[in-house]
């Protein structure tokens, strides 16, 4: 999704680890533009902006302008990124150019509203199995999420990535049958653990038998000596 944020970004003139701490004692992350058909540009920005836009609700599908001082102004992505793994601090960002007129393949987050059915009226439980479906668009058609209608799903039926509206010049990438969600019955998995529970009731009893044989061997063995 293009948002109407700029980040402004510092030209480079070197490389290299003392460069890229140099940076970030400083309070910048050291980064890279490239794309189409653009030359790569090795710049610094700053990791608070970028985070800002890591952490919104488009997350890393945002498009944002950068602004390279003293250089080109263009529509970018976030496309890979580095903390710190102690500190969680920004360590390096990778940027690309975007051409608005190109379709992009992107992940969508997909989520589902409502109670649904087979959970509301027969005890049952709402599972999600895939969070995210891949899809074909141009920059400008990028949503922030899908949200699939849960409410009608029983016991045994499922929302599959075929549900999942297809506007503008969206195309689904994903597999059509790939399930979204899906409603599963509690009783099912209740079964095993009463059957399982059966054995262990049963173990005393023979323990109390083994436990009469050991103690009456002796008394067997001293009739025997006399």
């Amino acid at each position: 999704m293009r948002k109407d944020i700029t980040i402004v970004a510092e030209p480079r003139s070197s490389r290299g680890k003392n460069e890229a701490r140099r940076l970030r004692v400083s309070g910048q992350a050291p980064a890279v533009l490239y794309g189409a058909g653009g030359d790569a540009v090795a710049v610094a920005v700053s990791p608070k902006e970028v985070n800002k836009i890591l952490h919104s609700n488009t997350g890393h599908n945002t498009i944002f302008n950068l602004s390279v001082t003293g250089g080109e102004t263009v529509p970018v992505m976030v496309v890979d990124w580095q903390n710190d793994p102690v500190k969680d601090n920004l360590l390096h960002v990778d940027l690309k150019r975007i051409d608005l007129t190109l379709r992009l393949r992107v992940k969508v987050p997909v989520h589902t509203s409502g109670e649904a059915k087979g959970v509301k009226l027969q005890g049952g439980l709402l599972e999600l199995i895939t969070r995210e479906v891949e899809i074909e668009c141009l920059p400008d058609d990028i949503p922030e999420q899908f949200v699939l209608d849960a409410r009608e799903l029983s016991i045994g039926e499922a929302l599959r990535a075929s549900a999942v509206p297809m506007t503008g010049s969206m195309k689904l990438l994903s597999n059509p049958e790939a399930v979204i969600a899906h409603v599963v019955s509690l009783k099912a998995e209740e079964a095993p653990a009463a059957d399982a529970a059966a054995p262990a009731a049963a173990e005393p009893e023979v323990a109390k038998v083994k436990g009469k044989k050991e103690e009456e061997a002796p008394a067997d063995d001293k009739k025997k000596k006399k």
